[in-house]
């Protein structure tokens, strides 16, 4: 029976740290998906409440849809976005 190898072992001794290296997301990363995450949810939840009045729902849909599309921005782009301000240059 042949043996497969299906991907070479990684050392994990170093704990979380070492998981979220090879996974590629540093401690300010997973910060930034997860506040993108819940602002997502909440974006989400504001969608699902809309109300009878078209210009109510109308105000409140648009003001959710930015909102989810401020959530995709950040879960995008939010490591970049902070490493400026979190790394001195210079």
């Amino acid at each position: 029976m042949p043996k497969f190898n299906l991907a070479k072992p990684i050392d994990m001794s170093g704990g979380f740290k070492d998981f979220f290296d090879t996974i590629g997301l540093t401690g300010g990363g997973l910060v930034t998906k997860g506040i993108a995450a819940v602002i997502a949810i909440i974006a989400v939840r504001m969608l699902l409440q809309l109300s009878n009045d078209p210009k109510g729902a109308l105000r409140k849909g648009s003001m959710a849809v930015g909102t989810l599309f401020v959530a995709v921005i950040l879960a995008l782009y939010g490591d970049t976005l902070f490493s400026t301000v979190t790394n001195p240059q210079g």
